[in-house]
């Protein structure tokens, strides 16, 4: 039942970046790079994703490793295909918001804490020079907020933060996932919580490494 949800989920997000595709075949190229910060040269778009270099080409819109060719993952596809219709070149403000505070977040904020904050909480516990190693290696930026903090350049004019404040005897340690503020210019907020998972995930999976 687990395994028929996910497809049924893989295949709906599937079509829905098949229609952003679809859409994005009617956009001026030069007007696509600027809004995303990408370069567009030799008839593709140039641009990273999570420090990994991508060409996507148009008219289909594939997003593909530029060292490698081979096509990204579902998801890294998805975040690429919204980006691409809902970005408007604005730069990031270098100030850090709750998912909550995303356009229609509240009611989901629950839920989001619970599959980002919650598990890097019960793997990362109060080991707080494990995460830094961890952030670091995945390409994260140490920021003076919480007990430790580090940013991650997501998309040209993304950024998403992993924040820590450590427990003692009375409190638990707390972890969250913070978004730039100009995030909602260029995603929307189910896109967001792509974001948020996905970074958990990577984190969790540098610590079992």
């Amino acid at each position: 039942m687990v395994t028929l949800h996910m497809k049924d989920a893989r295949d709906h997000l599937a079509r829905r970046v098949a229609e952003l595709h679809d859409a994005l075949r009617h956009q001026n190229l030069e007007q696509l790079a600027h809004n995303t910060g990408a370069r567009y040269e030799d008839g593709r778009f140039h641009l990273t994703i999570w420090g990994t270099a991508v060409t996507i080409a148009p008219p289909d819109f594939n997003a593909c490793d530029a060292q490698t060719g081979e096509a990204l993952d579902g998801f890294s596809q998805a975040l690429l295909a919204y980006y691409f219709t809902q970005a408007d070149g604005t730069l990031l403000a270098d100030v850090w918001i709750a998912f909550t505070e995303l356009p229609d977040a509240q009611f989901y904020t629950a839920a989001f804490q619970g599959y980002t904050g919650n598990e890097l909480a019960k793997v990362f516990g109060n080991e707080v020079e494990r995460l830094a190693e961890t952030a670091v290696t995945l390409g994260g930026q140490p920021l003076p907020f919480a007990d430790r903090a580090f940013a991650f350049r997501v998309l040209p004019n993304v950024a998403v933060m992993v924040a820590c404040w450590l427990g003692d005897e009375d409190f638990p340690p707390s972890y969250r996932i913070l978004f730039d503020a100009n995030t909602r210019h260029h995603l929307p907020t189910d896109a967001c919580a792509i974001i948020g998972s996905t970074l958990t995930r990577r984190l969790i999976r540098g610590y079992n490494l």
